[in-house]
């Protein structure tokens, strides 16, 4: 304000001179004079936006006090960069010897100020003359005035041309009208002024700061801070400013080297985690008055500063930038302040003489010559492709005006060349541009005007331009802490290369996910930041990027996963300790637990005791104590009085220690009376009521504990009533509002009773305020809708990431949940479940949440209200669909069976089964299943409604937990009548579409030879009709091709599953089941009546009784008898066939095998037998006659002759050697009467030497005999032939001709 006032001063000087030399220099100082006041306004708009100096907002204030007053100066500096501030100011105590004059400095890189206060310290002695005024006059006080805080604003997030108000509510106490406190707003610990972007209102308790249009400069931590001679008061809190896709504006625009033509701009960059990369920057000026911006670059910019050129000298500009991404160009940057285009040296060439009083003349010194070289040219600014330079003007005092010419040399390359030819340079500053990066340069500056040019200056010193290494590199290590339960302390190493850094952003994202989120949108320039805005248990990782004017670094590497909660702390302490029982050797005490947990639970305690006598504390435990009632064992005198403390321990550590309990003596308790009720609290405080919970006493007494009285008091009075007239027999009491008022505080405590009388009275519990929580909620009991449980749900009105639900019945936490009860918690819902409920779940519950006010409440459930819960469950588990229609039927076309019912309402969701003869049919091509959900209509369409369709159909539907059932019976009358109709319908579709069709369904015939066919007739045959067999799918081609011509289709081979196709029609026969056994008791009635007489066969091992007949398969039903003895197949019995006979054969037979054989054949209507006897009396027999040896010589005539009987007369046969004899004129064979057989060798040779065997048989069997004859020469030893007995051997009857079918044996081919 000084300098402003001296300025307008100096124009009135000025103004007086003109008009005192107007006769004799009219002209001249008319025209300068006139640039004097042109220029001084402008100078003043330059200079006011360029002030970047310390400077003091609130000065130090002197202080005249008494000695041993306590003292407390201080001051308000502002300046960019951030002031050093040096107080050389004691606090203490004051003394007469503080008296002095105390100085704070404060200084930065562009300047340095002073502000100083006298301290005046007085001493309270006075003369002997005035030692009464100290009892007349009173002590001089100073009013404190103290300021809380009823309402602050949180962490505010906005987003780019928002308006946000941040307001503070506080109570002022005293209020006082001439003394109200100043508020004082920062952003980043720098002091906001009133602007066009900034409001301030303060006033009635309220203090506000408006922000009109949110930019991302307005990001920042905000203070208030409320001033007053006592002291501040300060609230903090953090603005961010979020910005859309494209990308957001750049921040804080600085303009540097204002000269006559150019000045410098730069900015910081706008964060891009969610936007993509800058490709560049646009820098935007506007002419002071008006508002039309001009682009000052063609293409963007690659980093945060521009040279603007082409101003023109003496205007005013504002600037803004606006940043580009491949999205488009983002919002501009708020605009710099205005800056004026002037030569910074212009007023230096004015020079004021006083005249005296309040008139200056103001002249220009004038030579006719050229002027003297520049000197001290250096660079006061070097940048990568620009410097900088400034120099020292020589002297020069003529009218003309002088210019400057500059020259720069690349060290090593070239010689000097002029820079500027065609501007001419007004003021010893300007900038080059269009230099190299990284190169070694040299300058020089001549002076000139219209009278010549000076020698150039000395040249600088070798400049090198700047080299950008490029973006800073990567961020260190980022760690991540807890602070608040929605915000997380981040701290990270800067990086190694900072290559001109200007801040940081800061990313986070939630663990597993890759959306990263900014949680700042402004450069911030420390290594530590808070990110506000978390959810609360949720996972995140952060991760930190370095910026410079070139762009933003690499990510950090991301930090370990952190989960947002609130700082551990340690336990406050515990308290009221109190003593329950004593028996002489040990004390019994408890206590409550620490009010604030550290958000970690208690879960160790430790007690320390006291001697009162000794007063010295000692350590009760060593290991930690878990639960808060204790019995203290050992080192207790009877008699003595001790002192007890505990300590609380959590994760973070050991707590403070309780307040010292009272104390207390160690002697034994002998009274009658209970000892004190302990851990008295309450519960499900509301308007009107309150529950009080209590423990029973350690100490019952003489007798047991009868009941119990509770006794209430309000707060602050130490008058005691009670609460029940009549004892309770349980530890809870719901206290009603006859005995409160609400919103009013009381303490409870408890008496327990026992025959004797009432005990002593339990500690008192906590104060509880009668009044509900807000939005406080009662358990609802119901019946669950869906799964029929009855069930209490609880809604609590505060949650903490630590709660828990406490369900308890009768106030006794339930724990045991074997019965069907069941605790389900969802957030903020908690529902207790009555699976199977019954009487005994009769009863109170209630439920209390942890780490909450208090979230808590009751219900009772009565026998009558659980019986209706019952009935309702009952309903619900077991829900009826209700059906319009029973299931009826509809014959549709080609003989299709439509079965159909309507329920009265269905779900697009139902399920439904239908079935046959209580076999299930699946939904196939044969059996189309719908539903119409829309109707209620569910349909099967059954393709084929045969004979076999006979019986009952059945549906089931079940829709959800509901279910229906109903069911159409088809048999008899009923079921002929519907498919009758079936096959009338099937016929004339036929009929109607004029193609082959069968008019009589594929059958079984069995015929008279014993063979069975597959028959059919059909209908409507073209020549290129075509049946198809199928045979379980497989199709079947028949060797003889049917005849279209008889209109009838056969196959001749038995099969289990037959399909028979013609064009479009389908027959299928099913021969399995009763089906079959019919067919085979058929054929039993062919083969028993065609079976033939046994018969007997020789095989390798034994006999065969064997019995022919048309047709055999061992389906049939058949029996082999030995004496009316049922014969089992084994090994020796082997019962067996083939398609021609039966057979028995019997393996090495045996006497034991002798006897009346029986073959029977069984069919439904009769049983056929056939007999044969082998009891062995009547087979073929060898009476005698015949010798073992024979010896005879050659030439001679040998005859062998026995006697043989048999009945039937057997047959007799002769065999040498194995071989049949054949016979002939040497070989006689005969058997005279029947009886005698013979053999007659004629001219026996050597060659009839061997083993001769004769057998006689007939049908019943026989026997055979060996006999051997030897040879020799005539003249030969007689050969010594020893004969070797050999038993007869029992042959097996013989075969008889029989009756022998012609068949067809493929006729009788069983699959």
């Amino acid at each position: 304000a000084e300098e402003v006032k001296y300025q307008y001063q100096t124009q009135k000087r000025i103004r007086g001179v003109v008009k005192l030399f107007m006769i004799q220099q009219h002209n001249e100082l008319f025209v300068f004079f006139h640039q004097v006041e042109k220029k001084m306004p402008e100078k003043y708009i330059r200079e006011e936006s360029m002030i970047r100096g310390p400077k003091f907002v609130v000065r130090l204030r002197s202080h005249t006090v008494y000695e041993n007053s306590a003292i407390k100066i201080f001051c308000t500096v502002e300046g960019y960069p951030t002031p050093q501030v040096i107080c050389y100011v004691c606090f203490c105590r004051c003394a007469t010897d503080d008296t002095a004059m105390y100085t704070a400095v404060a200084s930065n890189t562009h300047g340095q100020v002073s502000s100083q206060a006298s301290i005046i310290v007085k001493s309270k002695t006075f003369s002997p003359v005035f030692w009464n005024l100290n009892a007349i006059l009173p002590e001089i006080k100073y009013t404190k005035i103290n300021i809380t805080y009823t309402e602050t604003f949180d962490v505010t997030f906005g987003k780019e041309g928002d308006k946000v108000t941040l307001t503070c509510k506080m109570i002022i106490n005293p209020n006082l009208a001439n003394l109200q406190p100043e508020a004082l707003w920062y952003r980043d610990e720098y002091l906001l002024k009133e602007s066009k972007w900034v409001k301030m209102e303060s006033g009635g308790g309220v203090a506000k700061l408006m922000l009109t249009q949110l930019a991302k400069d307005d990001e920042g931590l905000y203070t208030l801070r409320m001033v007053t001679k006592g002291g501040d008061a300060v609230h903090s809190a953090y603005v961010f400013v979020d910005v859309p896709q494209t990308p957001g504006a750049p921040m804080d625009i600085k303009i540097h080297d204002a000269n006559r033509d150019y000045v410098i701009v730069s900015w910081k960059p706008p964060n891009t985690t969610t936007e993509g990369p800058i490709i560049g920057y646009f820098v935007d000026r506007c002419e002071v008055g008006t508002e039309n911006w001009v682009q000052c670059n063609d293409s963007p910019a690659k980093i945060c500063k521009y040279p603007v050129q082409g101003l023109f000298e003496g205007h005013s500009y504002y600037f803004r930038v606006r940043a580009v991404n491949s999205r488009g160009t983002g919002r501009p940057s708020r605009m710099s302040e205005p800056i004026a285009a002037l030569d910074p040296t212009e007023f230096e060439r004015l020079h004021a003489t006083k005249l005296g009083g309040r008139l200056d003349v103001v002249t220009y010194y004038d030579d006719l010559e050229a002027p003297g070289p520049p000197s001290k040219v250096c660079a006061s600014e070097t940048d990568r492709t620009y410097v900088v330079l400034s120099w020292v003007p020589p002297v020069y005092h003529s009218k003309a005006p002088m210019w400057y010419y500059i020259e720069k040399l690349q060290v090593g390359a070239g010689s000097w060349q002029r820079v500027n030819t065609k501007v001419p340079i007004r003021s010893p500053r300007y900038a080059v541009f269009d230099l190299l990066e990284g190169k070694n340069y040299q300058f020089r500056v001549l002076s000139a005007n219209m009278y010549g040019v000076s020698e150039p200056s000395e040249p600088t010193s070798t400049v090198t331009t700047l080299q950008l290494k490029g973006v800073p590199s990567a961020p260190g290590q980022v760690v991540a802490t807890r602070e608040t339960d929605t915000s997380v302390l981040i701290q990270w190493a800067p990086p190694k290369d900072p290559n001109n850094l200007i801040g940081y952003y800061i990313d986070s994202c939630v663990k597993g996910s890759k959306d990263w989120t900014s949680a700042n949108h402004k450069p911030h320039k420390q290594t530590r930041f808070v990110v506000h805005g978390l959810t609360t248990g949720e996972t995140y990782v952060f991760r930190v990027q370095a910026i410079n004017e070139l762009g933003l670094s690499d990510e950090s590497q991301e930090s370990a996963p952190l989960s947002v909660r609130a700082a551990l702390k340690l336990p406050s302490s515990p308290y009221d300790v109190s003593l329950l029982y004593c028996d002489g050797e040990s004390m019994v005490i408890n206590w409550k637990q620490p009010i604030h947990s550290g958000g970690a639970e208690v879960t160790d305690y430790y007690i320390d005791k006291c001697n009162v006598a000794k007063k010295t504390w000692k350590e009760v435990n060593i290991p930690p104590i878990k639960e808060r009632l204790h019995k203290v064992i050992g080192g207790l005198t009877a008699g003595s009085v001790y002192q007890f403390r505990v300590y609380g321990a959590n994760l973070i550590g050991l707590g403070d220690a309780s307040t010292p309990s009272a104390p207390f003596k160690c002697e034994a308790w002998t009274m009658p009376e209970p000892g004190p009720a302990y851990d008295v609290t309450f519960t499900e405080v509301r308007d009107d009521s309150v529950v009080v919970e209590w423990k029973a006493p350690v100490y019952s007494g003489a007798s047991a504990i009868t009941g119990y009285f509770v006794e209430k008091s309000k707060k602050g009075s130490n008058a005691w009533s009670k609460v029940n007239e009549s004892s309770v027999n349980h530890c809870y009491l719901k206290v009603s509002i006859c005995g409160l008022e609400t919103g009013e505080s009381y303490l409870f405590r408890v008496q327990a009773e026992n025959a004797q009388g009432i005990g002593v009275a339990s500690t008192p519990s906590d104060p509880a305020c009668i009044k509900a929580l807000p939005g406080a909620q009662e358990i609802k009991c119901g019946v669950d809708e869906e799964s029929g449980d009855i069930y209490l749900s609880f809604e609590s009105c505060q949650m903490t990431e630590k709660s828990k639900y406490v369900w308890k019945k009768s106030y006794q936490e339930i724990t045991d949940f074997s019965k069907g009860i069941v605790v389900k918690t969802s957030g903020s819902h908690s529902t207790l479940l009555f699976k199977n409920p019954d009487k005994e779940d009769l009863g109170t519950y209630s439920v209390s949440v942890t780490h909450t006010d208090g979230a808590s409440a009751s219900y009772k459930i009565s026998a009558e209200e659980l019986e209706k819960m019952l009935a309702l469950s009952y309903d619900i588990r077991n829900p009826i669909i209700p059906l319009k229609t029973e299931l009826a039927y509809k014959i549709l076309e080609r003989g299709r069976m439509r079965f159909w019912l309507q329920a009265e309402g269905i779900s697009s969701a139902v399920t439904y089964k239908f079935f046959a003869n209580n076999k299930e049919l699946v939904n196939c091509e044969q059996t189309k299943m719908s539903h119409d959900a829309a109707t209620g209509i569910i349909e099967m369409v059954m393709d084929h409604f045969t004979d076999d369709s006979e019986g009952t159909f059945t549906v089931q539907i079940q829709d959800g937990r509901a279910k229906a059932q109903s069911s159409l019976v088809l048999i008899g009358d009923a079921f002929k009548a519907a498919l009758a109709e079936a096959e009338y319908q099937r016929r004339e579709y036929i009929r109607v579409k004029e193609g082959p069709h069968f008019t009589e369904f594929l059958s079984v015939q069995t015929g008279d030879n014993a063979s069975v066919t597959l028959v059919c007739k059909v209908a409507n045959l073209k020549k290129d009709s075509v049946f198809q067999w199928y045979k379980d799918d497989v199709e079947v081609i028949p060797e003889v091709p049917a005849d279209l011509s008889s209109g009838v289709a056969c196959f001749c081979e038995m099969l289990q599953f037959f399909i028979l196709i013609l064009g479009q029609d389908v027959s299928q026969i099913d021969i399995s089941g009763k089906a079959f056994d019919d067919i085979i008791n058929e054929l039993s009635r062919i083969a028993g009546s065609s079976a033939a007489e046994l018969s007997i066969q020789c095989t390798a091992e034994g006999i065969m009784l064997q019995c022919h007949m048309k047709y055999y398969t061992e389906e049939m039903k058949i029996h082999w008898k030995q004496k009316d003895s049922k014969i089992s197949a084994s090994e020796r019995m082997r019962i067996g066939g083939n398609p021609a006979m039966a057979t028995l054969e019997i393996v090495e037979p045996t006497d034991k095998d002798k006897g009346m054989y029986t073959f029977e054949i069984v069919d439904p209507e009769k049983t056929h037998s056939r007999i044969l006897d082998l009891s062995g009396e009547h087979r073929g027999k060898v009476i005698g006659g015949l010798p073992d040896v024979v010896t005879i010589m050659e030439k001679k005539t040998l005859s062998l002759t026995c006697t043989v009987c048999g009945d039937p007369k057997p047959l007799v046969s002769w065999s040498k050697n194995e071989q049949e004899l054949e016979l002939s004129d040497q070989y006689v064979i005969a058997l005279d009467s029947g009886k005698f057989a013979s053999l007659t060798i004629k001219g026996v040779s050597l060659e009839d030497s061997g083993k001769y065997t004769m057998t006689v048989l007939n049908k019943y069997g026989g026997e055979s005999v060996d006999i051997i004859v030897s040879v020799y020469k005539h003249g030969d030893k007689i050969p010594d032939v020893k004969p070797t007995p050999l038993p007869k051997r029992i042959m097996p009857p013989t075969s008889t001709s029989c009756f022998l079918p012609s068949v067809n044996r493929n006729q009788h081919r069983f699959l």
